[in-house]
């Protein structure tokens, strides 16, 4: 997969979340919202696929050094995105079956893997 060069950490991030958001749209499910903040954390997208939210943490690494993408979701990292995910349920009174899956994408803008791992955590 091939995405656009980046120009500094901000836009990496903006782009890479974009990248996925395409990416999973192409496959199937259907964007709700993107980057919900509460006191908890963030989530980076959050989507809809048949009758489920699905909250997706989108992760970026340049290569496999310190574990890579995957690796970088660490169990503190995805207590964040569980509580925030509860209160987004609450606050959207959303009663849908829920899951949590991560993109994680690695190698150079003109070489790009991408891997999506479903119920994650």
């Amino acid at each position: 997969m091939k995405l656009l060069p980046f120009n500094n950490h901000l836009t990496k991030g903006k782009t890479c979340e974009n990248f996925a958001c395409n990416y999973l749209k192409k496959n199937g499910l259907k964007l709700i919202d993107k980057n919900f903040h509460s006191r908890y954390g963030e989530i980076d997208l959050i989507m809809q696929h048949h009758n489920m939210v699905v909250f997706i943490e989108v992760r970026y690494r340049k290569n496999q050094n310190y574990g890579g993408a995957k690796a970088s979701i660490t169990p503190a990292k995805q207590q964040k995105i569980q509580k925030t995910a509860l209160y987004y349920m609450q606050k959207k009174g959303h009663e849908l079956n829920a899951r949590f899956d991560v993109i994680a994408m690695t190698g150079e803008s003109d070489n790009l893997a991408i891997e999506w791992i479903k119920n994650a955590f």
